[in-house]
């Protein structure tokens, strides 16, 4: 329309232009020349006034619009380039919202995974006997007995230890008769425990402990955990008897052999396990260092020859054992003493954390809480523990020296030790 409406426009110029031309032209011309020129003049002129008349027309028919009423077209690639924004940004909301919903459900399935695991585990009562090792602590729930039932679950602890007590008989008490024995010694305990003795008069100092021994049953114990030797050394007594001396109470090996068969024929179901003595050293009155386990001896032996013999106890009688003396677990030595001790022979509240963590893995393993791997491997540098810690073992590690462990491990079986993420999307 633009385009012919300008041809019109033109051609209405032009027609004007040539009638001034002619009109000038007639004026100068020969009669002879005016009736072509009128008659020329006429055609265009018509022509002219048609044009005129059309256009005038055309302008009256013009709709004049003001400037705000006028808009910026969309052309259709903007049209396009539109719509795939609002499409993308749709998708993006879609997909974070499918990956919110997928996320809290594998959340669900997992919690759901670890409570089935949970129902599955077993109650355990694990009964301890020994000295002040595992009784230190006890008012305020920080013994050793309290450490490992934090790490333990559905775990009922029955702390039975005595400060000061021995293995053996002691060399004041005569009374060596199981029936009328009225000691505090592993023995004596043992014999109260089996209902061999009278446990009243042997605990009437002790009435919290009688009220211990009171609320659980032999027969319903699963794990024993025994501490003695250091109290053993510190007066003197004989490490073993020759097999012909007639009173065995008196000798560390004997007396520990004689009241584990007594446990097991109370417990038959019951799992034990021996603690050595702990590493520790001596000063003198001023201070002065003296020397260490390995060192200072009572005459009969030092206190490493003492931890030996339990572990001599625990092989012969098949029980698991837990080294506290040679550094196969944590670095118990001279230059962490302080760090551990809280006076160079009794395990601090830091000590007694570490030996709660490294005695669960055993009631773990065995519960099927955690691998095999855990209680092998984790060795604690006293320097850099830290007691909110759980031990984990690297998995990379785990595949290739522990394949038995692994095989459960990856499916998910232990409750207290689950696949990482990592290792489920390479493994799992």
């Amino acid at each position: 329309m633009r385009k012919r409406f300008m041809k019109k426009k033109n051609m209405i110029l032009v027609a004007c232009l040539s009638a001034v031309s002619i009109l000038a032209a007639g004026c100068e011309g020969a009669d002879t020349e005016a009736a072509k020129a009128t008659e020329y003049f006429s055609d265009r002129a018509s022509e002219a006034a048609s044009l005129a008349e059309e256009y005038a027309s055309m302008a009256a028919s013009t709709v004049v619009v003001s400037k705000n009423e006028l808009f910026e077209p969309i052309l259709e690639g903007d049209k396009a380039v539109t719509g795939a924004s609002d499409d993308a940004a749709e998708a993006a909301s879609l997909a974070a919202a499918a990956a919110a919903s997928d996320a809290a459900a594998a959340e669900a399935s997992y919690q759901e995974h670890l409570q089935s695991l949970y129902d599955k585990i077993k109650p355990v009562n694990i009964v301890f006997f020994g000295d002040s090792q595992l009784a230190n602590g006890r008012d305020d729930h920080t013994d050793i007995p309290s450490q490992i039932g934090r790490r333990i679950p559905k775990s009922n602890i029955y702390n039975m230890a005595i400060g000061g007590t021995t293995a053996t008989l002691e060399k004041s008490n005569t009374n060596n008769d199981p029936g009328s024995m009225t000691s505090n010694c592993f023995l004596g305990m043992v014999y109260a425990f089996a209902g061999m003795s009278d446990r009243e008069a042997s605990l009437a100092p002790y009435p919290g402990i009688l009220q211990t021994m009171n609320s659980i049953n032999p027969k319903d114990v699963d794990y024993y955990f025994l501490s003695y030797g250091t109290n053993d050394f510190l007066n003197g007594i004989a490490l073993d008897n020759s097999a012909y001396e007639q009173d065995q109470t008196r000798a560390l090996y004997n007396a520990m052999c004689m009241g584990i068969d007594v446990l097991r024929e109370i417990s038959p179901k019951a799992k034990i396990l021996l603690m050595t003595p702990f590493y520790g050293i001596y000063v003198d009155n001023d201070g002065t260092y003296i020397g260490d386990s390995y060192i200072v001896s009572n005459g009969i032996g030092t206190l490493s020859q003492y931890a030996q013999k339990v572990q001599n106890v625990s092989q012969d009688k098949e029980t698991y054992i837990f080294d506290g003396m040679f550094m196969t677990k944590c670095d118990l030595y001279l230059d962490t003493a302080d760090q551990y001790l809280s006076d160079n022979l009794h395990l601090s509240l830091k000590g007694r954390q570490i030996m709660g963590r490294l005695l669960a893995h055993y009631v773990n393993f065995i519960e099927g809480n955690e691998p095999y791997c855990y209680l092998e491997t984790d060795y604690i540098n006293i320097a850099e523990f830290d007691p909110e810690e759980d031990y984990r073992y690297d998995e990379l590690m785990m595949k290739e020296y522990f394949p038995e462990s692994w095989e459960k491990y990856i499916k998910g079986k232990f409750p207290l030790a689950q696949p990482s993420e990592q290792a489920l999307e390479l493994f799992g």
